[in-house]
Parts: C-alpha cells; sequence; structure tokens
C-alpha cells in the first residue's frame, strides 16, 4: 500500500480515524490502551515517515501488540504512511489493513504481528544488526502489552539485550493490568533485575511519556512502562471478592 494521505492530522483527529474502521474483530481495549503511545512515538520521538521509509539510517519500530492494530492504522494514516480512505476497508477480505499489520502490504509497517512474543525478540535482533551494520545513530523501538510478558521468549531477549548492551533498544510495555501471574514491583522490575534503565509513566500523560522514551541510558537498553487503565476492571461480587 502506497501512502496519499492527507497531511496535517493531529491527535484529536484519531478517534474520528479510528471510527472509520469497523467490523467485529476489532479488540478495541487493545488499540485503545496503545493509542497514546503510538501519538507520542509518531510525533515526537521517531526519526521516520513515509519519505525515509529506504533510509538504512532511520529509526524502526516494532508493533508486537498487534492484534487490535485500529491505533496504529490511525496513526500511521495521521502521519502520512497510510491513505485515510483505505481505513474503512479495515479487515475486508481484500483490504491490506488486516486484523494484524503485514509489512509487505503496508507502507512504514516494520514487521508483521501476530502471535504475541515475538516482537521482542525481533527488536533485540534489529539492534544487533543495526550496530552490527554501523549504525549507531539508528534506535529500535517495540510495543508490548504486559500480558505478551507472561511469553518465555520475551525473558530469553531481555537477558540477552542487556549482555550485548543493546542501548539502541527501546522497549514500550503497555500495562492495563491485563497480565496472568502479575508482576510483583510493577511490570519494570523484570526489566531493571536484569540491568535495564526503567521508568513508569502514566500511558495517557504525552509529556511523560516523550520525557521517558528520550531520557538517556547509556551503554544498556531502556524500557518504559505506560501505565493504562486495567483492560478488566475488577468489581466486588457478594462474597466481596472481585469478579472477573
Amino acid at each position: 500500500m502506497t501512502s496519499t494521505a492527507e497531511q496535517g492530522y493531529a491527535y484529536g483527529d484519531l478517534p474520528r480515524l479510528m471510527g472509520l474502521m469497523t467490523g467485529d474483530e476489532k479488540h478495541g481495549p487493545a488499540a485503545t490502551s496503545t493509542l497514546d503511545a503510538l501519538w507520542v512515538l509518531y510525533d515526537r520521538v521517531l526519526r521516520v515517515g513515509p519519505e525515509r521509509m529506504d533510509d538504512p539510517e532511520r529509526d524502526r519500530f516494532l508493533l508486537s501488540k498487534g492484534h487490535g492494530p485500529m491505533a496504529y492504522y490511525a496513526v500511521l494514516a495521521a502521519k502520512g504512511f497510510v491513505d485515510h480512505r483505505d481505513l474503512a476497508s479495515f479487515g475486508a477480505f481484500h483490504s491490506a489493513l488486516g486484523l494484524h499489520p503485514d509489512r509487505t502490504l503496508i507502507l512504514g509497517v516494520e514487521i508483521s504481528s501476530g502471535s504475541l512474543g515475538h516482537g521482542l525478540p525481533l527488536a533485540a535482533g534489529v539492534a544487533l544488526g543495526l550496530r552490527a551494520r554501523g549504525l549507531t545513530d539508528s534506535r529500535v523501538f517495540v510495543l508490548v502489552g504486559d500480558a505478551e510478558l507472561d511469553e518465555g521468549s520475551n525473558q530469553e531477549a531481555i537477558a540477552f539485550a542487556r549482555g550485548a548492551g543493546l542501548d539502541a533498544l527501546h522497549v514500550v510495555v503497555v500495562d492495563n493490568a491485563s497480565s496472568t501471574y502479575g508482576w510483583p514491583g510493577g511490570v519494570e522490575a523484570r526489566f531493571a533485575v536484569e540491568g535495564w534503565s526503567v521508568r513508569r509513566v502514566s500511558g495517557r500523560d504525552h509529556d511523560a511519556l516523550e520525557a521517558a522514551l528520550t531520557a538517556p541510558h547509556p551503554g544498556r537498553p531502556h524500557m518504559v512502562a505506560a501505565v493504562v487503565e486495567p483492560k478488566y476492571s475488577p468489581r466486588p461480587t457478594s462474597s466481596g471478592t472481585p469478579a472477573r
């Protein structure tokens, strides 16, 4: 898919762009939980654009949390990667905008994501590959969900990235309390114990997200926990225990 999108969209336009996408498999909470982090990345942090996708020195963004990509597509449309007129075809048989992003069909999509737990290991490999090519100014950002970290592939990538000193690697964990097991000390504790640089901020505060994403972390990979409202809000039952 090539881009003919209009320019000049702002954050306030994103709900309207997301509203163009309809269907039964939207995974609404998964999309809306990522909206602010995605916007801050593309609007304030990433050195990337439709005209730079062939530039080897561009930043790379990998969406590991690939289910419910409506917010991702809306941001890509706002930034000129996707034609806003194509958003209405979301999920249709012949549409490039599938229920999971496809790197072969959509300008700006660096990986095809679907099965959870793949994005962080892939991002570690991309960061290592960029360093091997001498592209030391290119940064790698990957967005994952807190529940994804239950996958063992992520634990290996966390340990490897610190040992390899991949300071080009940045992980944004959208924490909406959907992890099966939970994370004592917060989701960032798993990264901190391996020696990562970590920050914890509100996933709705754009200034805090920008500051956390751009914080210096020489010699170490960096992780930002972007905390948003829980996907499922426990409510007390007659027995006093939360309902699931």
